[in-house]
């Protein structure tokens, strides 16, 4: 390992910069599990650095050795914890009902994976359990791909969700379960209603979809301002405790050697951050039923965010 990749392994695990560029579009949560679709500023050619071939433009070309995915792992649960310290309550949900719905050895399509958090926590609740991942980022996509080197469950593909041709590039033409976390809200709603319709299409009779995200009540105003001020509040002390925001942590993926490459690139694609739409829950609701499924229903939330299901 070389020193640069020293310095950012032992960043990476919780020693932040003393500076700090602020937070990141907080009101959505900031950061996302997975990166959704590109802009017109970028491409995903030659997407990732790392050791696993992957279906799609960009396959990895070389071998990220000596880079600690694990430790990339264990600091992005970190970033994402500091906008939603009730995470993996979301994720115990949906693999609950994963299992209770589609069983215990689904095949699984992880929708704008990132790093493969839900992959991650599917293998391990579900091992035999297989899961396509689908993401545009090429950085977030190499951490993924180093994390699950030599794991035959596990396919990653590069895709941009706005592309009406990205279910193409799937290894399979249905899934079980399409499953997803705080990644949708950078769409904007009429992509994000045909986004839904392809899900539809990609989900078997009987299977699921599960999409947990920022979704907003704008009925409820004044609970809504008493709970994003408590929650700024929140962030604001773990970050002056040191924990890394979405800035500084891209700040970091940029410093290192393995990363700096796909994270240049992922910047050509999204710039800062590409903000879209947080509807309500209700509204998924009716935009999923709308599009094919034939029941929908929040099965978990928070005062900010909702668990939704869809049932084919």
């Amino acid at each position: 390992m070389t020193d640069a990749q020293t310095t950012t392994t032992g960043a990476i695990d919780g020693v932040t910069n003393g500076d700090t560029n602020g937070v990141t579009n907080g009101d959505t949560n900031g950061g996302t599990d997975g990166v959704t679709a590109g802009t017109a500023t970028g491409t995903a050619t030659g997407a990732a650095t790392g050791a696993v071939t992957r279906t799609g433009t960009g396959a990895a070309t070389g071998a990220a050795a000596g880079a600690d995915w694990a430790a990339w792992q264990r600091s992005w649960d970190r970033q994402q914890e500091w906008y939603m310290p009730d995470r993996e309550d979301r994720f115990r949900i949906m693999l609950d009902m994963v299992e209770g719905l589609v069983g215990s050895a689904p095949r699984v399509l992880d929708l704008a994976c990132g790093t493969g958090t839900i992959t991650a926590r599917l293998l391990a609740r579900l091992p035999g359990a297989t899961s396509t991942g689908v993401d545009l980022d090429p950085a977030l996509l190499a951490i993924a791909e180093g994390t699950f080197e030599g794991d035959d469950r596990v396919t990653f593909v590069t895709a941009d969700l706005k592309d009406p041709d990205w279910p193409a590039r799937l290894p399979y033409d249905t899934y079980d379960a399409v499953l997803t976390a705080t990644a949708l809200h950078w769409l904007h709603s009429e992509p994000l209603v045909a986004l839904y319709g392809q899900v539809a299409e990609l989900v078997r009779d009987g299977g699921v979809f599960m999409n947990a995200d920022h979704m907003i009540d704008e009925s409820t105003p004044r609970i809504n301002a008493a709970e994003r001020a408590l929650r700024h509040a929140r962030m604001d002390q773990a970050r002056a405790d040191g924990v890394l925001d979405w800035a500084q942590w891209w700040q970091l993926a940029a410093q290192d050697p393995v990363l700096a490459g796909p994270t240049a690139r992922r910047f050509e694609i999204y710039g800062e951050h590409a903000d879209g739409d947080t509807p309500s829950a209700s509204w998924h609701a009716r935009a999923l039923l709308e599009q094919g499924f034939s029941e929908a229903r929040p099965v978990w939330a928070s005062p900010s965010d909702t668990l939704l299901l869809a049932l084919r």
